[in-house]
Order: structure tokens, then sequence, then C-alpha cells
């Protein structure tokens, strides 16, 4: 029976620096929602006959995002690699404004809150389009998934 999900997702801690309390809450919650509700339907791997659910293992090495997916009995059946190029930007933005929203939900009014956190969804959608273009044709995902990818992308970015 074809189950195209993620069932367990592991971040390369060795690629993973430093976090502070704020960006392990980020992390958290990702993995969480992600395991809960995802689509994910690696092309190549389901048309060998791996219909899921699977097992992802994220890292970055070399500026590239390298997704080893495997089956629930562990066995590696497919390793995509991804230039993170493109994602620079919208890294590097998100980290600023989660670290602006974070410093706002302090002290800061609902209004502005609000204002920021309106911002941090724009630029999080955009880079969720982004990740959805770089899977077409490799990875079938929806836009929740990829939203929640890109958090944990940003996770792995962090260098302290």
């Amino acid at each position: 029976m074809s189950d195209p999900r993620i069932s367990e997702i592991e971040l390369d801690e060795a690629t993973i620096l430093w976090r502070n309390a704020d960006i392990e809450q980020e992390r958290r919650i990702a993995m969480f929602d992600l395991i809960e509700e995802n689509t994910f339907k690696p092309a190549r791997a389901f048309a060998a006959g791996h219909e899921g659910p699977y097992k992802l293992r994220l890292s970055v090495h070399e500026g590239r995002l390298q997704m080893d997916i495997s089956d629930t009995g562990g066995n590696l059946v497919e390793t995509l690699i991804l230039g993170l190029g493109r994602f620079r930007r919208p890294v590097r933005e998100y980290f600023a404004i989660c670290d602006s929203y974070y410093q706002a939900v302090r002290k800061a009014s609902a209004a502005e809150i609000e204002t920021i956190d309106m911002a941090r969804r724009g630029v999080h959608n955009e880079a969720s389009e982004m990740l959805l273009e770089k899977l077409e044709g490799k990875i079938e995902t929806d836009h929740a998934t990829a939203r929640r990818l890109f958090t944990l992308i940003c996770v792995l970015h962090i260098r302290g």
C-alpha cells in the first residue's frame, strides 16, 4: 500500500554548530508538524517500488543540501543533493526577521508583532515556493511540507 510521507526526520547535528532557545523551539515545532502531516513522494524511489513511508536525514555539505531518503527499515533508497545558492538571501532574511520577531514578542505592542510576523511569513512563503521549484520532478510535496523543510534548512545553516 502506498504511503508517500515522511515518518521520521533527522538533522545532521554535526552540521549545526549552535542554536538559541528560540531557534530550537522553531526546529522542534517544524519537525513535529512535519511528522504529523506531510506529503513526500521521491520520484525515483517511488518509481522503483519504494512507496513510503520514508525516513529523511538532512545535512549540508559544501553549500549543498543532502537529503538521504530511507525506507522504514533504514535502507537508503535515494539521495538527493540540491544546490543552496539561491537560498542564501532568504535564509539570511529569515534569520534577521525571526530575530526581530523574537525581540518584539518580548517588548513590542501586538500591532508591531503582527506586522513583523506578516513579514516573516512572507519571506518563509517565498522561500518555500523556491524550494518547491527546486524539488519539482524530484520530490512531489505540498506547500506546508516545503515550509517546514525550509525551516529545517535554516536550522542547518546556523554557524554561531
